[in-house]
């Protein structure tokens, strides 16, 4: 199991619409998650700075794989296409990323 953590802002005027959406995730869109070999799932959020932090464990043998899976399923495009407009992406982020990968520096069980 890989521990994952990513950031991304999150614009002030779609945070509500971000909140419902999320108390509410599509099933289609949890059940690829869970095909995709994501547990633990949860996102945070910083106010007042707006900023999203995700974190996830990974329990597959091909993280490259699940993800492109995940990224060609067409519920999830559609999921992604409603909530992207909501996020900002951090101008710091590597070239193609949307949510900017962090380096885990510390875990204790």
């Amino acid at each position: 199991m890989k521990r994952y953590g990513a950031v991304l802002g999150l614009s002030e005027e779609g945070k509500a619409e971000y909140r419902a959406l999320h108390a509410a995730v599509w099933p289609e869109v949890l059940a690829k998650i869970t095909e995709c070999n994501i547990r633990n799932y949860s996102i945070f959020l910083k106010e007042p700075e707006n900023l999203l932090f995700s974190y996830f464990e990974y329990t597959g043998t091909d993280y490259e794989a699940d993800m492109a899976k995940m990224a060609a399923d067409p519920t999830t495009q559609k999921w992604w296409a409603v909530n992207m407009p909501l996020q900002r992406p951090l101008d710091t982020r590597k070239d193609g990323e949307w949510w900017a990968d962090m380096t885990e520096i510390f875990h204790h069980d």
